[in-house]
């Protein structure tokens, strides 16, 4: 069993500190929090997105998104969120961070966030195994207060987008809820929680999935990125979440070349990352928003299976999602990150992977260079034998969907691949063998 003695990140207020809990002078438990002594009649808004189906061929939700007017969901998410700021209820003020664009080919973005580490306690976390039980005797977020929701975010029954400013939370169907983060990396910082009475431990599923690239699709904000940090690759609470924020500049990672290597029948491309220091597969397109979680989600499910950290970050308001694979807990844990790295306290999650580097020294941020980023990144890069591996796992899982070479790949390229490639069996009845690449 790996562990590694780490701070975690503090998301809400009512996480358990060294002193015990925070109270309130409120009735239930006295937390206002969404357990049942507590919830009876509560209310919140509700925003209900449409369930969006092919028009003429091309799903709405995969149009281009480039400068769009101020969208309800996108002045919804900032209008709560500010006016959680103005009522105290974050720990710090991020607006305040010092942030630059470090120098170099790719621009990295380094923030200097010094309060996003103080005050909280060492834990134990095992980094090992990224399916673990949900353990309700742990921080999860029906123990949040409730002043710390923003609303509830739902699709709606009548395939029209709808909002109610002060509906009940229905506790029995399970509602998936939008809160702010308390430790905000950037402007808006908000977590996606799906079907929260569920309890569902960090683990992605395609319902899941499907509905945070709704969210993004429905924000319609270039600048509106979600990530996914899985167990082992440093998310800090077992129980199923994605963080959302808002950044005014492209991430380095969606700057990086890439090289086709797969596309589906249902038109998602799959391509691999180039020139940049954590190996990855890029995710695009679809005739529908649902081809596109189908299969991210199953590329997800089968990284988990096989006990694979994972970070996903979902960009181009939905439309186009990074799956990264990553070691670098494990590589801590077995004592083989160098020293100078640690010390920096930085946990390279999805954000930071992406390119965001959130430091905690003001050494680091003085220091920022693209060649210290790139030297933190590359550690949590899986080795290219070990990224083949793991591809080959996902194109097996993924085979039901008939993946093909793409058009333009080389004759070499294509029989490189025939070589190394295997027969899947489909993984839904009906659907011939086809052939997967590695």
């Amino acid at each position: 069993m790996l562990r590694i003695k780490r701070v975690p990140t503090v998301v809400s207020n009512y996480q358990k500190e060294e002193g015990g809990e925070a109270t309130r002078p409120v009735g239930g438990c006295g937390r206002n929090c969404l357990k049942s002594c507590c919830i009876q009649e509560a209310k919140l808004p509700l925003y209900a997105f449409k369930r969006l189906e092919k028009a003429k061929g091309k799903d709405l939700a995969l149009q281009e998104c480039g400068e769009p007017p101020v969208a309800f969901l996108d002045s919804l998410i900032l209008g709560e969120w500010e006016e959680r700021m103005q009522r105290g209820l974050f720990r710090y003020d991020v607006t305040a961070c010092e942030t630059k664009v470090i120098p170099g080919e790719y621009g990295f973005i380094a923030q200097l966030n010094e309060g996003r580490h103080l005050k909280k306690r060492p834990t134990e976390f095992r980094v090992d195994k990224v399916l673990q039980p949900f353990d309700q005797n742990k921080f999860n977020f029906t123990k949040v207060g409730q002043e710390e929701l923003l609303f509830q975010f739902e699709s709606s029954d009548d395939g029209e987008v709808q909002f109610f400013p002060n509906a009940p939370i229905d506790v029995d169907n399970s509602p998936s809820l939008v809160a702010i983060n308390v430790s905000p990396i950037e402007y808006g910082h908000v977590l996606l929680i799906p079907r929260i009475f569920e309890c569902l431990p960090q683990r992605i599923d395609h319902e899941s999935f499907l509905l945070a690239l709704h969210m993004a699709a429905e924000a319609g904000n270039p600048y509106f990125r979600l990530g996914y940090n899985s167990l082992g690759a440093f998310a800090t609470i077992n129980h199923l979440h994605f963080q959302a924020y808002y950044l005014a500049a492209p991430f380095p990672i969606e700057k990086a070349p890439t090289k086709t290597i797969a596309k589906s029948n249902a038109g998602v491309k799959i391509s691999e990352l180039l020139k940049y220091p954590v190996r990855g597969l890029v995710f695009e397109g679809g005739d529908t928003l649902e081809d596109l979680a189908n299969i991210v989600s199953d590329a997800c499910i089968c990284l988990q299976n096989n006990n694979i950290p994972y970070n996903v970050l979902i960009a181009d308001c939905g439309k186009q999602v990074f799956l990264l694979p990553q070691c670098y807990a494990e590589k801590q844990a077995l004592g083989e990150v160098d020293a100078e790295l640690l010390d920096t306290q930085v946990n390279p999650a999805v954000w930071e992977i992406s390119g965001h580097m959130v430091l905690k020294r003001k050494k680091d941020y003085e220091e920022a260079s693209e060649a210290n980023a790139w030297r933190l990144l590359a550690e949590v890069s899986l080795s290219e034998a070990r990224f083949e591996e793991v591809n080959a796992l996902i194109f097996e899982a993924i085979a039901s969907f008939e993946l093909e070479v793409k058009a333009e790949t080389t004759e070499e390229e294509v029989n490189a691949a025939k070589s190394k490639a295997r027969p899947a069996k489909a993984m839904v009845a009906g659907t011939q063998e086809c052939l997967v690449l590695q």
